[in-house]
């Protein structure tokens, strides 16, 4: 779905190779922009009912990321992805800072750092987390998901263009259960198209054969959250707080990677604000 090639886990410093995003594929360059996709239009195209097909993976490029965003509604000036090229402190100190959300994607989603046993939100114990969960329905929109995590959670900090298929989103489903916005987003044809047309853009061919996964890290009222679709709910992480949010879930990171040592399928990006 999304993976970049390097050095083994155990190689020093954690570093990857952003010109591979798959394995044995260059990235390539955007060609073109993605249309806004705002307020549905009846001629617009029709889009697949399958799951694997109206929700094929994503590749795991800020070029992919940003223009899916930019076409939902969040204007270029306000928010960017970016790549972290690598974990090591001096690396992430070149990171455009603020940082409002981090999107790590990683093989095998049953193989994480957390302990959901011990740190996972029950329903209602922290409604103010804007949460997705990602049913069988949804197919591979676990980047898609991560994007809406990552924005929704950063509401307060990113303008939407108004009525935009993100404002719309946010705003229709803000008194939803996490179930009921996964019901919500499986029926959103305007999010799909965006999402089709996101997957396309990348270099890899679309497979249905996907081994890798895509969760998202926030902050929020002093805590750090991980925030992945496949699981019950939100997953506390501890004390963090706006600045170190990028740190505090690099330790988190570098904890997974070191549970898969013999994996390279790794890539972190970035959603930072613009400067004002």
């Amino acid at each position: 779905m999304y993976s970049t090639c390097g050095p083994s886990v155990e190689d020093q410093p954690y570093y990857w190779s952003t010109g591979l995003r798959f394995p044995g594929q260059r990235r390539r360059g955007f060609h073109g922009e993605f249309p806004m996709a705002a307020v549905p239009s009846a001629a617009a195209s029709p889009v697949p009912v399958s799951p694997g097909e109206r929700w094929p993976p994503l590749e795991s490029s800020p070029d992919v990321f940003n223009q899916l965003m930019w076409s939902l509604g969040v204007p270029e000036d306000v928010a960017e992805f970016h790549d972290v090229y690598s974990l090591d402190v001096d690396a992430l100190e070149m990171v455009p800072q603020p940082v409002l959300a981090v999107i790590f994607c990683f093989p095998d989603p049953t193989q994480d750092a957390s302990n959901p046993s011990q740190h996972v939100l029950i329903t209602g114990e922290k409604e103010t987390l804007f949460f997705i969960k990602q049913i069988e329905s949804l197919g591979n929109a676990c980047g898609t998901i991560a994007l809406l995590h990552a924005v929704g959670n950063a509401y307060s900090e990113i303008s939407l263009c108004k009525n935009s298929c993100l404002d719309m989103f946010v705003k229709s489903t803000s008194g939803m259960t996490s179930y009921e916005r996964a019901v919500f987003l499986e029926k959103d044809d305007d999010m799909a198209r965006a999402h089709l047309l996101a997957a396309s853009a990348g270099d890899t061919k679309l497979s249905d054969d996907v081994e890798e996964h895509y969760i998202c890290f926030v902050e929020c009222d002093g805590t750090l959250y991980e925030l992945d679709g496949m699981k019950p709910g939100p997953i506390n992480h501890g004390s963090s707080s706006a600045k170190s949010l990028l740190q505090d879930a690099v330790n988190i990171i570098k904890a997974t990677m070191h549970n898969i040592p013999n994996s390279v399928n790794f890539n972190v990006i970035v959603l930072s604000r613009k400067a004002k």
